[in-house]
């Protein structure tokens, strides 16, 4: 619950787990399932938190849901969100969780999505804020595990109530607060805004991660000094260079940039997490599923536009390797023009 500066990287503790790190990945849909989280982790991710779980336990036996509440063999802390708008089946939810094999449960109040809001969940909380409390209190209360939080800075930018909701979140036992610099109304668009941020750090004493648009560490360091918070949480960055935890941490450590990853290495990288969302998810789903994560990493490398068009076409796990080995030794050996 605290967060003790040393010579150093900063220790932040939430309950008895110990994160070395400030650079967090955050929960995203149909983004951080398993294989996305491991290879975060191995690549500087001080806590990484898990796809979005919905607290109707009814609806757990789909094989989505069967995916997301899949942990086996992750090293702690592990770290499940769980999304929904009743005090009693978000309580019921995270026991099942805890009993599963979660060490944190994160709630989220923070997903803009209109089939979330819809349904009372997500950053639709934000407009009741005695409703987050009787969540809040509930889900604490129902687990001897540590419990944080994940908001938005409030519903639109006329009704900013991010700082009144992290005093209930306080007050509630939650152990640490991940504010995204937007209102639900804004969605992702326009940039986020780190000031409601800093008045939070001013009214809270528990651990505070900033999120949104951070993708550099020295974007990250920015807002580390503005917000005051104890670490930063990345979200969409991270889909497109996974290694974005190792350069920030290391740049707020050394006060220096690592230089960008060869492509030998970012090859060996994208092969080692293509085989295991095909390992994880079965030959059929994972080809389908890997297509977008190859996309995401290959992004900004030249010719990964005529690339995904062709990678997206493939439906079988060999030929995404060999196409994949293919493509980056055509770059290695100067055969495609940026």
């Amino acid at each position: 619950m605290t967060t003790e500066y040393r010579d150093g990287p900063a220790v932040i503790s939430i309950g008895p787990h110990q994160l070395t790190s400030r650079v967090i990945l955050a929960p995203m849909a149909g983004v951080t399932d398993r294989p996305f989280r491991r290879m975060c982790r191995e690549l500087g991710a001080g806590l990484v938190v898990s796809e979005m779980v919905t607290s109707d336990t009814r609806l757990w036996h789909s094989r989505k849901s069967r995916q997301r509440l899949d942990h086996s063999g992750e090293p702690g802390p592990r770290s499940v969100q769980i999304a929904g708008g009743d005090p009693q089946m978000m309580a019921d939810a995270a026991r099942m969780n805890r009993d599963n094999g979660a060490q944190i449960i994160d709630i989220n109040m923070g997903c803009p999505a209109k089939k979330v809001c819809n349904k009372a969940a997500g950053s639709a909380l934000l407009r009741d804020e005695l409703l987050v409390a009787d969540i809040l209190e509930a889900v604490v209360k129902a687990v001897d595990i540590p419990v944080t939080l994940k908001i938005r800075t409030g519903w639109d930018p006329d009704n900013r109530n991010g700082v009144n909701v992290a005093r209930i979140a306080e007050q509630s036992g939650i152990q640490a607060l991940a504010v995204h610099g937007r209102t639900r109304s804004e969605l992702y668009t326009g940039e986020a805004e780190y000031d409601t941020i800093a008045q939070i750090r001013q009214a809270i004493c528990i651990p505070l991660f900033a999120n949104g648009d951070i993708d550099s560490p020295h974007k990250a360091r920015q807002v580390l000094e503005h917000t005051g918070a104890d670490a930063v949480m990345i979200g969409r960055a991270a889909q497109r260079r996974p290694w974005v935890f190792r350069e920030i941490e290391h740049y707020l450590r050394h006060g220096e940039q690592l230089p960008e990853p060869g492509l030998a290495w970012q090859q060996a990288l994208l092969l080692e997490h293509l085989d295991a969302l095909h390992q994880f998810y079965g030959p059929e789903q994972g080809v389908r599923i890997a297509r977008k994560h190859v996309g995401w990493q290959l992004q900004s490398l030249p010719g990964a536009e005529d690339f995904r068009r062709s990678f997206n076409r493939m439906d079988c796990a060999t030929q995404q390797r060999q196409a994949i080995e293919h493509f980056f030794n055509r770059l290695m050996d100067g055969g495609l023009a940026a």
